[in-house]
């Protein structure tokens, strides 16, 4: 039998649903699919993703899963995009009971391997709880174990399956607003060129390919007809520089210039996005979008695009820092640098060129999202 189909039977009288996951973008997009199956094994139940302020504003005004988030505190072990410190007992105190009034009849964590979260999901109260769990983590009322090496996907749809909630997909969807458009369209206007969208950051500085690889890649797309614009936020300045100086010409670049609704509505124009393993790179597939992405050998296990029609994945097999050789899975060195660089300029370049000139010959109506996008609302 397909463990993914072996779901229990829904629970019955679920009214009112928490869904503990309060990580990154890439995080959010990655868990959306069991969101939407928890959606549709629950229609008329109030989902309230417990999450974090930047998916908040990702999903504002949009169509979603859930009916409304609400921002979890900085609770140690359970935290993601903030420099806060940790929020004192009294706080989360505070924070728990006030979501114990809203009674929850059934709680889901997932977050990771419970030994801070399962924590954070047994104070909210609810009827019962389901969730992921190491060996040595509090366990909720139905869990399955917590392993390395599994993609995240199909980790949080066997999580909502013990909450009785099927698979209805394995790709994440993100819907796509006029307003994502029109924010975008003020800062990218529109052309007929193919659109190439360049973003050289990440989270983890370790995953950053080199930029200046990344701007000649780049240019080698521009030379085929593509327009390219690179982006980034204000703390990538350094990195959109270091891509537009690989280039080696004129290229629009972007620092901070698009609020999330543009940059999504950027990435649903975009006919390609070269990237790193990133919450962009996770946000443009959901829209439909094609990507090329490089990977350390830890991150394609668990967050990789799992199809590869549309989607190439370069991978750092050593994945080890540029400076000291330390391994991304034997720790943090501190030097913030590159553990992909070992990954060949030439493999990167062969398979953006591949899949460029796959999409372009999808025409001009596959770069125009009214026409190409099922997920424009």
């Amino acid at each position: 039998m397909n463990p993914l189909h072996a779901a229990s039977a829904p629970l019955p009288d679920v009214r009112r649903i928490a869904v503990l996951r309060a990580n990154g973008l890439g995080d959010y997009v990655v868990g959306e699919p069991a969101l939407a199956a928890l959606r549709a094994a629950y229609p008329d139940a109030e989902i309230t993703l417990l999450g974090a302020a930047h998916t908040a504003a990702l999903l504002a005004d949009r169509p979603a899963p859930v009916d409304r988030v609400v921002v979890v505190p900085p609770v140690h072990g359970v935290r993601v995009g903030s420099d806060a410190p940790d929020a004192t007992e009294a706080e989360i105190d505070a924070w728990a009971a006030d979501r114990r009034a809203e009674s929850y009849d059934l709680a889901v964590q997932l977050h990771g391997g419970g030994g801070n979260s399962n924590r954070l999901l047994l104070r909210l109260g609810a009827a019962t709880t389901v969730g992921a769990a190491t060996p040595d983590a509090p366990k909720p009322d139905r869990w399955v174990p917590y392993t390395s090496f599994q993609h995240d996907t199909l980790r949080w749809l066997e999580v909502v399956g013990a909450a009785g909630a099927p698979p209805v997909r394995l790709e994440p969807e993100l819907a796509v607003t006029d307003a994502d458009l029109t924010a975008s369209l003020a800062v990218v206007p529109a052309t007929d060129e193919p659109l190439v969208v360049v973003h050289p950051g990440a989270t983890d500085p370790r995953r950053c390919y080199p930029e200046d690889r990344l701007g000649r890649i780049a240019r080698v797309l521009a030379d085929r007809g593509a327009r390219v614009v690179v982006v980034g936020g204000p703390s990538e300045a350094d990195r959109v520089a270091a891509v537009a100086r690989g280039f080696g010409g004129d290229v629009q670049t972007i620092v901070g210039g698009l609020a999330l609704p543009g940059l999504v509505g950027l990435l649903a124009r975009a006919d390609l996005l070269l990237a790193n393993d990133s919450g962009p790179r996770h946000i443009a597939a959901a829209v439909g979008t094609a990507t090329v992405a490089v990977f350390t050998h830890a991150n394609l296990a668990d967050v990789a695009p799992l199809t590869r029609a549309r989607h190439r994945a370069l991978v750092s097999w050593h994945g080890g820092c540029r400076v000291c050789g330390l391994r991304v899975l034997d720790g943090w060195c501190g030097h913030g640098a590159s553990a992909t660089h070992d990954v060949h300029e030439d493999d990167v370049r062969d398979a953006a060129v591949e899949l460029f000139e796959q999409v372009a010959r999808e025409g001009a109506a596959a770069r125009n999202p009214l026409q190409r996008n099922p997920r424009l609302v």
